[in-house]
């Protein structure tokens, strides 16, 4: 009898370990497989300033394509340093106040995990601050863009983010807890950056000739070439599926969807761009038609793991024409943005963020849900928009924020860089340089 308790006890010994055994081997898969997903979603979004880079430079005149250039790849390599010293402690460090994270700066000696959230996260950073990146094009001076671009992405960008992903060591952001959707940041990354964007171009003013001193019409300064714009959309394009899939931080099985959301709102954004061109009698720019895709794919990035696939293109959709409705607000009232980032960053953003609370699969319309995102969407203006003017204000007191006019007129690739894009298109500035 005792032996046959023995044996039954250690049967029982037995199982329980193997089971213990392969619970943790299973753990140990689902980490590497997590691990592996959100590694190659960062690599994703990295990609993503290859695409700002075409775009930007493409809707750009040729004489400022080395300068756009050089300030999306350092947004990249300033974005990233920053982030780890600072930002990424502001932003997802313990946050008992619900303001602002107060730990894991310069983060080292962490766990794998961390690590890898280190990464996906600072690449959203670098996105976040690319957008002013655009909007201020052709006559920002190097040297105050890098200021600028390195304040917000210490401080204005994490700052907000910590309201609404901060706490991942402790605590929680103030948004979070009143329940705002933002999945992957359609207000924390895009309108953050736009709103940034916007108080830049207001201390700049606009180009040098895009409107008339005489009426304050506007003057077309066209890109100088369309197929590297169409090319940078389609890589944006691309790099939101690791964004927004990505942002499960697992390799779970709703990404499908997750990422089935974001195709469609992209497509339906530029169904949306050229439909409204249309209604409006307006021509369907090939400019107009990515920026209503990006439109859509910022729209969709605050509720892609929470609407059903048919309010998602909804969602698209109306992002897309708010991106050319937009863009003709902001030239009626003298606003220069050379990329049309603010609409497509900054008003599709809000909208999709709105969108998120409108249309959440199983619980649409909800007046709660509504007013909560209506407060996020409010919130993010009113931090990201004063802070960047203050900060854009105080840069160009202390060294000058704009370009020369004769600077602007030459190009700021050669004034500011000492680098020709298209040596071909300005022989008489190569020219002057070798003589």
């Amino acid at each position: 009898m005792n032996k046959k308790i023995s044996g039954a006890f250690f049967t029982s010994l037995f199982s329980v370990s193997a089971n213990a055994t392969e619970s943790s081997v299973l753990q140990v898969l689902e980490l590497n497989l997590n691990t592996m997903w959100v590694v190659i979603a960062a690599a994703l979004v990295f990609f993503m300033q290859a695409g700002f880079a075409l775009l930007e430079s493409g809707m750009s005149r040729s004489k400022n394509a080395v300068n756009v250039m050089m300030k999306n790849y350092m947004d990249v390599c300033l974005g990233s340093l920053l982030f780890w010293l600072v930002g990424y402690g502001l932003m997802f460090g313990e946050n008992n106040s619900g303001f602002i994270g107060a730990s894991h700066f310069a983060m080292s000696n962490a766990e794998d995990w961390d690590y890898t959230i280190l990464l996906f996260q600072t690449m959203f950073a670098a996105t976040a601050v690319t957008i002013c990146s655009g909007a201020m094009a052709e006559r920002t001076k190097y040297d105050a863009y890098l200021i600028a671009a390195g304040g917000i992405i210490a401080v204005i960008y994490p700052v907000f983010g910590s309201w609404v992903w901060g706490g991942l060591y402790g605590g929680s952001g103030w948004l979070a807890e009143l329940g705002f959707i933002d999945f992957a940041g359609s207000t924390v990354v895009h309108s953050i950056g736009a709103w940034c964007a916007l108080a830049g171009i207001i201390v700049l003013g606009p180009r040098t000739g895009r409107f008339s001193p005489d009426d304050g019409s506007v003057r077309e300064i066209p890109g100088h070439n369309l197929s590297l714009v169409a090319l940078g959309g389609f890589i944006l394009w691309l790099g939101w599926f690791g964004f927004n899939g990505g942002s499960t931080l697992a390799a779970t099985t709703n990404v499908g969807k997750i990422v089935l959301n974001t195709q469609l709102a992209a497509a339906a954004g530029a169904v949306g761009a050229l439909l409204y061109s249309r209604i409006s009698r307006r021509p369907v720019l090939l400019t107009a038609t990515i920026n209503g895709s990006l439109a859509g794919l910022v729209g969709i990035t605050a509720g892609c793991a929470t609407m059903s696939i048919e309010f998602a293109a909804l969602t698209g959709l109306i992002a897309g024409a708010v991106s050319v409705y937009g863009t003709a607000w902001m030239e009626r009232r003298k606003l220069d943005d050379v990329v049309g980032a603010i609409p497509v960053h900054g008003f599709a953003g809000a909208w999709g963020t709105l969108a998120a609370g409108l249309f959440v699969e199983g619980d649409m319309f909800n007046t709660s849900q509504i007013v909560v995102q209506a407060v996020g969407i409010l919130s993010a203006f009113l931090w990201a928009f004063p802070a960047a003017l203050l900060l854009f204000f105080i840069i160009d007191r202390l060294v000058g924020l704009r370009a020369s006019t004769q600077h602007e007129q030459q190009g700021l690739d050669y004034t500011e860089h000492d680098e020709i894009g298209y040596p071909e298109f300005h022989q008489h500035v190569t020219y002057q340089k070798k003589s």
